[in-house]
């Protein structure tokens, strides 16, 4: 057997020069007791917390690998749920940082969420076009809603009611009883997609964004009493609706189907719209958590703020104008106009400021401080997290920018990035600025304004650094004072690339002007200070027919390889400038190459997906190899050997060997496209920038990585994503209609139902050998000792029963339904005569009874006919009935034995125990409304 290959292993160290990204909303979270100081917002696969007054960041929550798409604080403050591109959703401790319960039930990105206002109950909406609500404190999903045709876009709990309200880019907004779990009205008042709304005036008003200009306002009527089917229709329809109903008939005609019971529940009636500024379509659109302010933003950077009157409010207005009606009648000598003073909508919600952002906006959050400013969180499409307050207090409010969080990231893509020679900075640059970065603690230690940013190199000596623009020019940067020393214009066209000669003592740039220029460094004498500062000297010029798109040295610098437009590599003799070889082969423009250190290979990166290995001694291809699934847009060599990392635009970094033309390993990480990457000079780091506006650093682990165990972590992570892909299973008996269970199959769910049947089959075998060993003790007339199953010995010698109850408990409980619902039904007899005697014993009464339920819910006709269960069965409803009225019996005594305590102590002491704590907040509560009263008297 030959010796195989070793290879290090490289693992993700660190992501940084991210600020947010701008996928998912921005959100206020309650940390350190403080509210409207801190904010979470997305992060690629992270959620970053910052600290909005100080400019850090004070908390990483960690995901796996798949985007998050979705954020949602708890209303206690304490958690926040997030959903993921996969589908997934996790609930954090804001706390500890850890993630405390997964959600599995999506087929696709999660792209609403909503708590309800006591936060035990959590539902989701995706682009699936289902909708699950999810219990969790129980941590299990309760059911899932169908009845949508296109993405979620909204999600909303009613307080008071037991209702859900739901819109999406079906144009529909569905309203759903989830005490029946069906929809009983759906609102068809729109001629596009729905993008977002917000319930307002205690529920009792809907407002919806869509894509136009409007913002169309729905009066709600609760009808809280069962109709007499004697009682006229009409009569009842008057006691119940509001007067803004009454207005709109023809309206509630078209919505409302009176016939049907279910219509009976709440009424729909549209009052109006709301003019926005916007001409675009609606982006978000939302509330603050009194709903006391609205806001809403289109695809541009303008946020306009709306205030809502509560009732008093209204009331007061109303009585103001009926003075001056009357004030008119009398003068007019006219009768009293009692019935046709109205307040518009217009005056019910006014318009108070428009934010303007320095960029375009993709989400917001709101929040009213107890001092009475409206606090304004922006999320930005450039990497930025502004903060804005609003003086409600003055007479024309404005909005005040108060915090930027900008330092951590480019504003735009990072096109370029470069190595010093030390291995300890790292260069980046964008479109709109330069940042040098400490690769150690990841700090941005320079930020340096520049012109758009291609290509990049630090000078030796790693004291200047060199910039290639989209202009054609280069520009000389001192690190130490972060100033612009020189700029010269080096090409008519884009630099494209720029490459250091080995000698260390000048550079080779490539334009798109057709030309090769070279240059040498200079010591020149400054005209401001008495030293000698460095500059670029052009020494010489190679002309070519098309654009250069790379230029290489060899490590001899003997040949320069150059890339053009035509598809082909020339390369060059460094010395004369003569043709030497030209490399043919590649379909589209080779964007990238590299020459390994001992000069003997070439490796070249093409827009055709392609990457071709050549000899550069005959210009032969040894290999082209089919890289990545899109454009090759960066290729380098690990010093001092033959492997190499190319990174694409299918957001993938690969290593290869050029030796064996083997892949080797795949980074993944990015989401979008990876422009560019670099390597230290020692090989043991890899930096590489994304379109996600991420930049991420990879370090080479002491871990050998062996290729056939590689492969077969590839072929086992595939065979998952496929089960994850697999149709769901059918749960019998079940209508495949409006509703049904909340999760999905995954590779956990299989495996929790395989160590089922693992420890039932253990099960089954101790007992067998149970009955043989008794048989042996009988017929020897002596006890015989009975040899204990190691699995049970290291579980502390328990019974075989005891050790299935332990496996069944281990199961997640938001996956207990659906591993049940893979397992065989050979398995459900023995299960059955189990929970009978885990019940009996009275050890986790609540857990046994959930799974009992669904087994009997789902082999309903397999057990009813199976004349060997008929007992277990009935042994199992007496226990079951005892067990359960004893646990409440428990809960009821617990609950009254604490209620006396309470009392007892508050006699005693003659406080108010409990309610001390929201006597003060009640206190703040009023002196909040007094203050917010003021303000509004003054708007």
């Amino acid at each position: 057997m030959g010796l195989t290959r070793q290879y290090l292993r490289y693992e993700p160290a660190a992501l940084f020069g991210l600020v947010a990204s701008a996928r998912a909303g921005v959100a206020f979270v309650a940390l350190r007791g403080e509210r409207g100081r801190y904010v979470a917002v997305p992060a690629c696969e992270h959620v970053f917390v910052w600290d909005t007054r100080k400019g850090e960041k004070v908390l990483i929550l960690k995901g796996l690998k798949q985007e998050v798409s979705c954020l949602c604080p708890s209303p206690d403050g304490l958690h926040l749920a997030v959903g993921y591109e996969d589908g997934a959703i996790r609930v954090f401790n804001l706390l500890s940082g850890e993630c405390t319960v997964t959600f599995n039930g999506h087929r696709a990105a999660v792209t609403a969420l909503q708590y309800d206002h006591l936060g035990g109950r959590l539902v989701s909406g995706s682009k699936d076009t289902e909708v699950i609500v999810w219990d969790v404190i129980n941590e299990s999903g309760l059911y899932r809603l169908r009845g949508h045709k296109d993405v979620i876009t909204q999600v909303l709990f009613l307080k008071e009611k037991n209702l859900l309200v739901t819109c999406a880019k079906d144009t529909l907004v569905k309203w759903w009883d989830l005490d029946t779990q069906h929809c009983f009205k759906t609102l068809v008042g729109h001629r596009a997609e729905v993008w977002g709304m917000a319930l307002l005036s205690k529920e009792k008003r809907l407002i919806t964004g869509s894509a136009d200009s409007e913002l169309r306002v729905w009066d709600l009527t609760y009808i809280q009493e069962v109709k007499d089917p004697d009682e006229p229709e009409s009569k009842k329809s008057k006691g119940s609706s509001s007067p803004g109903a009454e207005e709109n008939t023809e309206e509630d005609e078209t919505l409302e189907l009176d016939e049907h019971p279910e219509e009976r529940i709440v009424k729909c009636s549209k009052v109006g719209s709301i003019m926005r500024e916007g001409r675009d379509r609606v982006v978000t659109l939302g509330t603050d958590r009194m709903g006391k302010f609205l806001a809403c933003h289109g695809t541009d950077a303008v946020l306009e703020v709306f205030s809502v009157l509560s009732e008093e409010e209204i009331q007061k207005k109303l009585e103001k104008k009926m003075k001056k009606a009357r004030k008119k009648a009398k003068q007019n000598s006219e009768e009293e106009p009692e019935r046709s003073v109205e307040l518009s909508l217009q005056e019910e919600i006014q318009r108070v400021t428009n934010v303007k952002a320095s960029s375009k906006i993709k989400s917001f959050d709101l929040i009213l401080s107890p001092k009475g400013e409206l606090k304004m969180v922006l999320l930005l499409q450039n990497n930025v997290i502004e903060l804005y307050n609003l003086d409600l207090s003055a007479q024309v409010p404005q909005a005040v920018r108060v915090s930027r969080i900008t330092i951590g990231g480019h504003r735009s893509d990072v096109r370029t990035l470069a190595f010093s020679s030390d291995n300890i900075a790292v260069l980046s640059a964008a479109a709109e600025s330069v940042k040098i970065w400490n690769r150690s603690t990841l700090q941005c230690i320079r930020t340096m304004e520049c012109e758009y940013a291609l290509c990049s190199l630090f000078v030796p000596g790693d004291r200047q650094v060199i910039i290639g623009t989209k202009t054609g020019k280069l520009q000389l940067y001192d690190l130490a004072s972060g100033s612009l020393i020189e700029t010269l214009d080096a090409h008519d066209g884009a630099v494209w690339s720029i490459a250091l000669s080995p000698d260390q003592r000048g550079f080779v740039t490539g334009g798109a002007d057709k030309c090769v220029k070279f240059w040498e460094f200079e010591l020149v004498k400054d005209e401001s200070s008495v030293q000698k500062r460095l500059s670029m000297k052009h020494v010489r010029i190679l002309q070519l027919d098309e654009d250069v798109l790379c230029v290489r040295y060899s490590p001899n610098q003997k040949l320069l390889a150059v890339s053009l437009l035509d598809c082909t590599v020339k390369v060059f003799y460094v010395d004369t400038l003569k043709f030497f070889l030209s490399l043919y082969g590649h379909k589209l423009p080779v964007l990238c190459m590299d020459i390994c250190y001992d000069g003997t290979l070439i490796a070249t990166g093409s827009a055709d997906r392609n990457v071709k290995i050549w000899g550069l001694d005959f210009g032969d291809c040894h290999r082209s190899l089919f890289a990545h699934d899109d454009s090759v847009m960066y290729l380098q060599f690990v010093p001092k050997s033959h492997l190499f990392f190319t990174a694409g635009k299918d957001s993938k970094i690969k290593q290869w060997d050029a030796d064996k033309f083997e892949h080797i390993q795949t980074l993944e990480g990015h989401h979008q496209e990876v422009w560019c990457l670099a390597l230290s000079p020692n090989g043991d780091y890899v930096v590489s920038a994304s379109h996600d506006k991420s930049l991420r650093l990879w370090e080479r682990t002491r871990e050998p990585l062996i290729l056939e165990e590689e492969r077969e972590m590839q072929r086992e992570a595939e065979y998952e994503e496929s089960v994850a892909k697999e149709e769901q299973p059918v749960v019998a008996g079940e209508r495949q209609g409006e509703t049904g269970l909340a999760g999905k199959k995954t590779i956990e769910t299989i495996k929790a139902a395989e160590r089922i049947m693992e420890a039932i089959e253990l099960y089954r075998e101790e007992m067998a050998k149970l009955k043989e060993h008794s048989a042996i003790c009988k017929a020897a007339g002596k006890e015989v000792p009975f040899p204990v199953n190691p699995i049970l010995r290291a579980y502390g010698n328990i019974t075989p029963s005891a050790y299935v109850l332990e496996v069944f408990k281990k199961v997640k409980s938001s996956e207990l339904e659906e591993s049940l619902l893979v397992l065989p039904f050979s398995y459900v007899p023995d299960l059955l005569r189990l929970f009978n005697e885990y019940i009996q014993l009275g050890s986790d009464v609540e857990l046994l009874c959930r799974a009992l339920l669904f087994l009997l819910k789902i082999h309903f006709g397999q057990i009813t006919s199976n004349q060997m269960l008929v007992t277990v069965i009935e042994n199992l409803k007496k226990t079951t009935i005892s067990r359960v009225s004893e646990a409440r019996d428990v809960l009821g005594f617990n609950m009254a034995g604490l209620q006396f305590l309470k009392r007892e102590i508050e006699a005693k002491d003659e406080v108010t125990f409990f309610a001390d704590a929201t006597e003060r907040f009640e206190e703040k509560k009023r002196k909040r409304k007094k203050k917010e009263k003021m303000v509004l008297a003054v708007l």
